[in-house]
């Protein structure tokens, strides 16, 4: 397990996942805002798009861990996944908000984590167009960006009715989980849509209260599943079991919060 490991292995990991930052953002952002900008649809009802973008950061990600980590797993979006032999695995999302990097807006973000078969101990959020990065695990949680470097921490316990909620999709998956989490936005003081990976980043950061989402993968949710519970957070799904395999998804600031949206997700 991940909390075996000795301090200079998790400096080691560290660095190296702000190895793999650095190098997505130097991959995908030639890409951002660039005239001629296309995306290759992957389903044939439907619109998932992914761009030159999206597979230009996932393979700079992966030539990085070929020289620093060859020994570790890997699961990727765009490119699948590979077996390891140290009981680690990488789990990246290169874009992750392909709808808002050819929409423009840089909400989008870099998804990385590392850690074993009970989910990430490590993660990052990386908004490379802004330049800032959400960074949690083995004892930090600190973002970096136009305002410097700071510790993040969540937002304290408030009744549900004071909370701020984010999704990325008004429909939130199948109608019956459209309906839950109607009834969940009926009860909180304010709803907003569409800030994909960067939602998370707010929970952690201190801003929001709650993400609530429906048919996410591993690698939408490990990367920001560490950044906020390093923060003082709570990721689970909708039940309050692990999230880490994706799924219906609740990210939380505090119990307090977390556990009033449960009962209503559960109730509807």
């Amino acid at each position: 397990m991940l909390t075996d490991l000795d301090q200079d292995t998790k400096n080691e990991l560290c660095h190296v996942a702000e190895a793999l930052a650095d190098a997505a953002r130097d991959a995908v952002m030639p890409f951002f805002r660039a005239e001629g900008l296309t995306a290759d649809n992957k389903l044939s009802e439907g619109f998932d798009p992914v761009t030159e973008g999206d597979r230009a950061a996932e393979k700079a990600m992966r030539d990085v861990l070929a020289k620093l980590r060859p020994q570790d797993g890997f699961l990727g979006e765009e490119f699948g996944a590979q077996a390891g032999d140290s009981g680690l695995t990488w789990v990246l999302d290169p874009i992750d908000g392909t709808r808002a990097f050819l929409s423009g807006t840089p909400t989008w973000g870099v998804l990385i984590a590392v850690g074993d078969a009970n989910g990430p101990q490590l993660g990052i959020i990386d908004q490379p167009y802004i330049g800032e990065r959400f960074l949690g695990g083995f004892g930090l949680a600190q973002v970096v960006g136009p305002h410097g470097k700071r510790v993040l921490k969540t937002r304290g316990p408030r009744d549900l009715s004071e909370a701020i909620l984010f999704t990325t999709f008004p429909e939130v998956g199948t109608k019956a989980e459209g309906r839950a989490f109607q009834a969940l936005s009926r009860q909180v003081k304010l709803t907003r849509y569409g800030l994909d990976c960067y939602a998370y980043g707010l929970v952690a950061s201190g801003h929001i209260d709650l993400v609530v989402e429906a048919g996410l993968q591993a690698y939408d949710i490990q990367g920001p599943m560490a950044v906020i519970e390093a923060a003082g957070g709570i990721v689970t799904d909708w039940q309050g079991g692990p999230a880490h395999l994706g799924g219906r998804i609740v990210a939380a600031a505090n119990a307090q919060v977390h556990a009033a949206a449960l009962a209503v997700l559960s109730d509807a």
